[in-house]
């Protein structure tokens, strides 16, 4: 089974290379998605991969805008339009890593045929505090000047928002790992309801609760695991994750997830190479258990 690692990012080329490296496997193909603010320049030396390939349809990210969606829909329908049979799309940013082998997460997702790995919860029941990225106008998407002036007088005018055809909110985490039928499923339905697609736009973080909401709410929902698979530290609070570092080795050691998030080039080299050296070391004792 073939499997499509899509790659949102523009930090550091140098991580994406050895995130790359980590995930060599015959089976995998990678699929590079540059920022457009930014240059795709330094990213190009790694067309030398004959299974990298670089998102054509660019689109500038927004942190927590829409535009974050409608860049991971082009890198989906991309992928579609490859014509390959992938038995799985592995969405994660260029602050991923794999803290199991390549054959390891293969086999993983060769034994799941036919589940959708996102996490979810009920945005009216149970994660209550993100209510108001739904029920408020938000203009994150937009960049012009007095946006957030405009913003608190237009939701001090206006009854709180509701989302169309009565669907109920899901969500949680903006990375995920499902089959390409079901990503278009969504990339479909969002598109082909320009109302729907207006909604979001006005949203704060949809990249967290819109492939949730679709596909909850949508005949497949018991294809969902509650589970993306990803080692994330958010004991620091705030928006952001905790950068990991070599203090974490053991952690991720012990943990049964596929991947860890985030990791930089500068903070955490020491454990990336202690991660290569463990990942190294259990396929070269997994193979030699199988020839034995």
């Amino acid at each position: 089974m073939k499997i499509a690692h899509l790659i949102l990012t523009y930090t550091d080329p140098i991580l994406t290379e050895r995130l790359i490296e980590k995930l060599e496997h015959p089976n995998f193909d990678f699929y590079i998605h540059v920022d457009k603010k930014f240059s795709i320049e330094p990213y190009l030396y790694l067309k030398k991969y004959p299974n990298v390939y670089f998102i054509n349809n660019r689109e500038d990210v927004r942190w927590a805008g829409y535009n974050t969606i409608k860049a991971t829909f082009k890198c989906i329908k991309e992928i579609v339009a490859s014509g390959i049979d992938y038995g799985y799309i592995n969405f994660m940013s260029g602050q991923d890593y794999p803290i199991k082998s390549a054959e390891y997460i293969h086999d993983f997702l060769e034994r799941n045929k036919g589940k959708q790995f996102i996490e979810f919860q009920s945005i009216d029941k149970v994660w209550i505090e993100a209510q108001p990225r739904i029920s408020r106008y938000h203009l994150t998407n937009f960049t012009f000047k007095g946006r957030h002036r405009l913003e608190r007088l237009i939701n001090l005018i206006t009854p709180k928002r509701h989302l169309p055809e009565n669907l109920e909110a899901w969500g949680r985490a903006m990375f995920w790992m499902m089959s390409p039928e079901r990503a278009m499923y969504v990339v479909n339905y969002v598109e082909s309801n320009s109302q729907l697609e207006r909604f979001f736009l006005f949203t704060w973080g949809s990249d967290e609760f819109v492939f949730q909401t679709i596909l909850m709410n949508s005949p497949y929902k018991d294809e969902l695991v509650n589970n993306d698979y990803r080692f994330i530290d958010w004991s620091a609070g705030g928006a952001h994750p905790k950068t990991m570092n070599i203090t974490d080795l053991e952690r991720l050691k012990n943990s049964d997830n596929l991947f860890t998030r985030k990791v930089t080039t500068e903070k955490s080299s020491k454990l990336l190479d202690a991660l290569g050296k463990i990942i190294l070391f259990t396929l070269t004792s997994s193979i030699y258990l199988w020839l034995t």
